[in-house]
């Protein structure tokens, strides 16, 4: 009988974690910590919801996650090549934070956690296109 890994629960709890800094670190207006610094932003004066650079949040999931760096890479390359367009930052941390997260990219991130290229290819050609993009 295969024995059921333990990696799972795991990644799962990391992930959360990882959803949770992504959203503070990509909010910073939207966390009040003193009173020395004002009121909380509202969303009419909040920063817009794409204001964190791609490459920046591609770094802050390599320093929380490798894997999910990995996977987030493969599902903005592949989203790229098959429908014409990548996803932004908003559509990738939404993408990632929706529910249980969005499967072809939770997939990625699993199979390059598992170094698994044949699940990679199968997550790959399920990758929706993002709205707006030609496919």
């Amino acid at each position: 009988m295969p024995r059921k890994s333990s990696i799972a629960p795991r990644v799962g709890a990391s992930l959360g974690l990882l959803l949770a800094i992504l959203a503070a670190a990509s909010n910073p207006g939207r966390a009040q910590t003193s009173p020395a610094f004002g009121p909380v932003s509202t969303p009419s004066t909040a920063a817009p919801a794409d204001d964190m650079p791609l490459a920046d949040y591609l770094g802050l999931l390599r320093q929380i996650a490798p894997a999910a760096e990995q996977g987030a890479r493969t599902y903005l390359a592949a989203a790229q090549l098959r429908c014409g367009r990548a996803p932004t930052s908003t559509e990738l941390r939404q993408a990632l934070s929706e529910g249980d997260g969005q499967p072809a990219l939770m997939g990625l991130i699993r199979a390059a956690h598992q170094q698994n290229k044949a699940a990679r290819d199968r997550w790959i050609a399920q990758i929706p296109c993002p709205r707006g993009a030609a496919r």
